[in-house]
């Protein structure tokens, strides 16, 4: 049975409060294919009885959960935009060593984290200048909503379609091994980064605040309101000094957003900026910086 008007009307509207995805009203044929994996482990005959029978499940079950992570897109790869990666090795890591040369302590978020491939890559390129191994502190932050996409993440295993998309021979001779079904990142590479489950629809947690952060080919999908309120919490998650990368595609935040637009190579990258002075009043009283005092 296809899926009826009011029963897609509903799933556009719950995905969107679980993980800010825009669902087009075209998308029907879209949906029920990435649904059917959910309609076989359910046992249930086609879409419209899985969502009869998402309708009578509870706000947050873990069905919910599974329906926003069946609908997510979780393509990607190693170095990824590679001239991403080579204004990070030329202009964006040396700045921020020097700026940390006193702390010795480097600290990277990489939001919507899939299975992984953007925090090893950050990883592997802090392993190629030698910074895991000269006595500084790295924590590379990992986070997704989709526990599935974590637990491939953290197993660190990848097929040999994956381990070729993005990956030069060298890198993987060097940071990878072979195994039975695959290859997997060696545990030099793997230790800095640590997975962690984060909805971006979600207040974050306090944290110390982080060097850089990797919100890439996620906002694609969200809506003007949304994309605007997960810009405003990772302003505040994000040192006074510290850098913003967005994907390829992605629109430059607006000067309202806080951040200031800097063009290094081929690629941009965002600093926070000065607010307005009622805009960081009401921002701070919604939500206080991490560590600040209420």
């Amino acid at each position: 049975m296809p899926l009826l008007y009011d029963d897609f009307a509903w799933l556009r509207q719950r995905v969107l409060r679980l993980s800010g995805l825009v669902l087009g009203h075209d998308t029907h044929a879209l949906v029920e294919t990435r649904l059917a994996s959910l309609v076989r482990e359910e046992r249930v005959a086609d879409v419209t009885a899985l969502v009869a029978r998402l309708r009578a499940q509870p706000d947050g079950s873990p069905l919910h959960q599974r329906l926003a992570e069946a609908l997510a897109n979780h393509e990607t790869a190693f170095f990824r935009d590679a001239a991403v990666f080579d204004a990070l090795r030329s202009t964006v890591l040396p700045a921020l060593l020097a700026r940390r040369g006193r702390t010795r302590t480097l600290r990277i978020w990489c939001a919507a984290c899939a299975y992984g491939q953007e925090p090893y890559s950050v990883a592997m390129t802090l392993a190629e200048t030698g910074l895991l191994i000269t006595g500084w502190t790295v924590r590379i932050l990992a986070t997704d909503f989709s526990t599935r996409a974590l637990v491939r993440a953290s197993e660190a295993r990848y097929d040999a379609q994956e381990i070729h998309r993005g990956l030069t021979p060298l890198l993987r001779q060097r940071y990878f091994h072979a195994e039975r079904d695959g290859w997997r990142l060696n545990e030099r590479v793997r230790k800095p980064v640590e997975f962690r489950p984060l909805n971006l629809m979600e207040d974050f947690p306090p944290e110390a605040p982080v060097d850089l952060v990797f919100l890439r080919n996620v906002m694609i999908y969200w809506d003007g309101p949304t994309r605007r309120a997960v810009l405003a919490r990772v302003r505040r998650m994000l040192h006074p000094d510290g850098y913003l990368v967005l994907g390829a595609a992605e629109a430059a935040p607006l000067a309202e957003d806080g951040f200031s637009r800097s063009l290094i190579g081929q690629t941009s990258w965002y600093r926070p900026a000065p607010l307005p002075a009622a805009l960081e009043e009401a921002s701070g009283r919604a939500h206080p910086r991490p560590g600040a005092t209420p």
